[in-house]
């Protein structure tokens, strides 16, 4: 399965259209574009494998693989990325503003359905974003 995130860079944070397999499924909010720094940046534009991950905090969502200079850069409901993202990609059902957005669990859930077809059927999901 292939994700494709088209982002709009901006001073307060990121914004983004998800598209599987050419396909709108919603729109994405992230920090804003700081160098890569850990924790306050989103991550470079580039391919990358997606892998299910599950913790306390989060239950199901996404894990991006492989991101050089970090680490655990996830794929997991947030409605304000300066309030509640450290690098990592949150979905939205509707963006609000530069880097928030609504109703991220029913994203992040839309997203997950597809993901677990994929790997049903033996696929590899990969992201690739770029602006």
């Amino acid at each position: 399965m292939e994700l494709v995130l088209k982002r709009s860079y901006f001073e307060k944070g990121t914004n983004g259209a998800l598209f599987v397999n050419g396909q709108f499924l919603c729109f994405t909010i992230e920090l804003p574009w700081r160098e890569n720094q850990r924790h306050i940046s989103c991550i470079p534009e580039g391919r990358y494998e997606i892998i299910l991950r599950h913790s306390k905090r989060f239950r199901n969502h996404l894990h991006v693989q492989d991101v050089k200079g970090r680490s655990l850069i996830l794929i997991h409901p947030a409605n304000n990325a300066l309030k509640e993202l450290r690098g990592c990609i949150a979905p939205v059902s509707q963006l609000s503003d530069i880097g928030k957005g609504w109703n991220s669990r029913e994203a992040l859930n839309k997203l997950l359905t597809l993901s677990y077809r994929a790997l049903e059927l033996k696929k590899t999901i990969t992201l690739t974003i770029k602006s």
